[in-house]
């Protein structure tokens, strides 16, 4: 009865299936670091061109990511950085939007 329960390494919701996903890795790592951005520089009204616009490559990149990403690792971190960009990039677009003082 011992053998009947053994908990795989793939089990854990951090870890990957041992191979290599670069493209992946950095969509991810792009995806957060925009939602940060994104988020960040929504808490600041006159940052509202930064905000909205590094929220929507944010958004893009993140449902590109999540399109192609392989593990759970990636899915998770992508989800995070994907409601960072899309928080930060609908107060950005509240405050004054995309071409918001530029245009018109």
């Amino acid at each position: 009865m011992a053998q009947a329960f053994q908990r795989h390494p793939s089990s854990s919701l951090f870890a990957t299936d041992g191979k290599p996903h670069p493209l992946q890795d950095t969509l991810m790592a792009v995806t957060l670091g925009l939602g940060v951005l994104a988020f960040v520089t929504a808490q600041f009204h006159s940052l509202h061109l930064v905000a909205s616009w590094a929220g929507l490559i944010g958004i893009l990149t993140g449902a590109y990511g999540q399109y192609i990403s392989v593990t759970t690792r990636e899915r998770t971190f992508l989800i995070i950085g994907l409601g960072a960009a899309a928080v930060g990039f609908f107060l950005g677009m509240a405050r004054g939007g995309l071409f918001g003082g530029v245009i018109g």
